[in-house]
């Protein structure tokens, strides 16, 4: 519950973020033009998400007969828990990775990568799968795929903004200052939000994983695998503006700061999953 409340107010404060940008840029008329622009893309990220993620990381149809043992993971734990089976889909990568998408569980679609079906044990592809039954079962996706959206938004603003500042543009009170702080401050505070919405996700999905999966030790064998096999295979393909989508990051760079990363830390996520009781 106290998850799920994080999860609203952090989502308002991300459309708050957007609503201030209108105010900054057009006063009361701004906002009005910010809360219907943000509608607008929240309706198209809900209904098209999963076919523009598929298309991003050219993912095909899992056929049964190639991959007969993932599809029979997953017919497992769905009857187990009484979910909707989703389909599959093959990532062509090596990087080890999955993740869920679509507007809900009857249109829910996992996507995993020939890396992480190469990797893992059947133990270990059971927690990764049931991590992503568990990101469909709570929603997640409609909640990835609208701060997404709102902070794509803000970035964009943000750079139209920039642009406006280099060539001498003004707000409507005239001055430059909003300008600025629009273009430098607003795309950090919308990525923080971000992050910490997806973080706050990832360990919600390891602990209910756990419990569709009835294990904890295979999920936090997997992660262990992923952190470590992930490196040496970054994804070459796609967004960074979507790796909050995947069970582990896959274009993390080493150097990359906490703050801004989009998942928690491997060893944060394996001392939750040993305190799992099933």
């Amino acid at each position: 519950m106290l998850n799920h409340f994080k999860t609203a107010i952090l989502l308002g404060t991300l459309g708050g973020v957007l609503l201030v940008i209108g105010a900054l840029l057009g006063g009361q008329q701004g906002m009005t033009i910010a809360l219907i622009f943000a509608i607008i893309t929240n309706f198209g990220a809900y209904w098209y998400s999963d076919k523009f993620v598929l298309r991003m990381y050219r993912a095909k149809e899992l056929s049964v007969s190639d991959y007969p043992r993932v599809h029979q993971i997953l017919n497992g734990l769905c009857k187990k828990n009484k979910m909707i089976k989703p389909e599959l889909y093959l990532i062509p990568s090596k990087n080890p990775n999955a993740f869920a998408t679509g507007r809900n569980e009857a249109h829910a679609v996992i996507g995993v990568t020939e890396g992480i079906i190469d990797l893992l044990t059947e133990k270990e592809l059971k927690g990764v799968l049931a991590h992503e039954l568990a990101h469909i079962k709570n929603k997640d996706m409609l909640i990835g795929s609208v701060a997404a959206t709102i902070a794509t938004t803000i970035s964009f603003i943000a750079t139209m903004a920039r642009w406006s500042a280099i060539f001498g543009s003004r707000d409507r009170n005239g001055n430059i200052f909003s300008l600025l702080i629009i273009s430098i401050i607003t795309p950090i505070v919308a990525a923080v939000i971000q992050m910490a919405i997806s973080r706050s996700r990832e360990f919600q999905a390891d602990k209910i994983g756990a419990k569709l999966a009835q294990d904890a030790k295979g999920l936090a064998s997997a992660l262990k695998k992923l952190e470590q096999a992930g490196k040496g295979f970054p994804m070459r393909f796609g967004s960074e503006a979507s790796a909050h989508l995947f069970i582990s990051n896959p274009f993390k760079s080493r150097n990359m700061l906490k703050l801004f990363s989009t998942h928690p830390s491997t060893e944060e996520r394996l001392k939750r999953l040993a305190k799992i009781k099933l």
